[in-house]
């Protein structure tokens, strides 16, 4: 039940075909690579511990070892000094918009390969093979002005994140109250959008954040399939785990944002249900098949244990 959404800036690039032999450019050596400059754009080259972002495609003979235009994203790195054979070592020569083929020795990477594991090398990894890269730089940016650049499309992409999830909690609140008046069912409602049912109410304190909770749930869709479980073995089991009961800090994010907050409304011993609006569950990022985009789900939850965290471990004498 954990979520973990990972932003992709699909930034577009067009393919530039270019070869060695129609450039005419003079082939030059760096730490063991050689390279030859296509295409030589006016502009300041990368130095040390900037950020550069980058096309390539690189090929052994017919074998294609990647290719960023075709993924659809440039490679992004940070340019640090390169060891011998290394093809990043060319890029120190580069501005942006300029080209080059890379050409790097199979000998030179098998030279800096353990002994041990020559074995388990790709067939393309042989003597005599050359790495053929069709390089161009995109764009070079200092390390701060690249972090201030991703902070700036992480803002961009939470605005958006949020502004989906407003438009998308009155619908789910609608479905949530057609089924409840459907199924005569009385549920309380948090300021999240969360309904829950207390079936029992346990006993001792209200579940703390920082305490350790131990849980045996089922998870369904709002149309009743069943997507995961601790308590049915055969979901269990399709879901690649047991039938223990799921420990898990409580309010430190390791759940969906729903669950976190239903279970610190609850006590040792209880039963409850959650009915989860999507925006508190996985919103439009589906975990698996048997889950819809924006789906609204039902937890079936028990409490069976709850702790206090361990403590730290003392640090270290020094």
């Amino acid at each position: 039940m954990t979520t973990r959404i990972i932003p992709i800036a699909l930034l577009g690039a067009a393919a530039i075909g270019f070869t060695a032999c129609n450039s005419g450019g003079e082939i030059k050596k760096v730490k063991g690579v050689e390279y030859q400059i296509v295409k030589d754009a006016k502009g300041k080259n990368a130095a040390i511990g900037d950020i550069v972002e980058f096309n390539l495609i690189a090929k052994v003979d017919t074998t294609t070892l990647n290719d960023t235009w075709k993924q659809g994203q440039p490679g992004v790195m940070r340019l640090d000094s390169a060891r011998n054979g290394d093809w990043q070592a060319v890029l120190p020569y580069l501005s942006p918009g300029d080209s080059a083929v890379v050409y790097v020795s199979c000998d030179t990477i098998l030279k800096n390969i353990p002994a041990d594991q020559l074995s388990r090398v790709p067939a393309w990894l042989k003597k005599g093979n050359k790495i053929t890269i069709n390089l161009s730089l995109v764009s070079i940016k200092t390390e701060e002005q690249y972090n201030k650049e991703m902070e700036a499309k992480q803002a961009e992409q939470m605005k958006k994140m949020e502004e989906q999830k407003a438009a998308q909690l009155p619908l789910d609140d609608k479905s949530l109250q057609e089924y409840f008046a459907k199924n005569n069912i009385k549920a309380e409602k948090t300021a999240s959008g969360l309904y829950y049912t207390i079936q029992k109410p346990g006993s001792g304190a209200q579940i703390a954040k920082g305490q350790m909770a131990s849980m045996k749930y089922t998870g369904k869709t709002l149309d009743g399939n069943i997507f995961d479980s601790n308590v049915d073995s055969a979901v269990a089991a399709r879901g690649g785990h047991d039938t223990k009961p799921l420990t898990f800090t409580v309010g430190m994010g390791q759940m969906i944002p729903g669950v976190d907050e239903g279970v610190a409304l609850l006590k040792k011993g209880a039963k409850a249900v959650f009915y989860l609006p999507s925006p508190i569950a996985y919103g439009p990022q589906s975990p698996s098949p048997q889950i819809p985009a924006n789906a609204i789900m039902i937890f079936e939850v028990e409490i069976t244990d709850v702790k206090d965290a361990p403590a730290p471990a003392p640090a270290p004498n020094k």
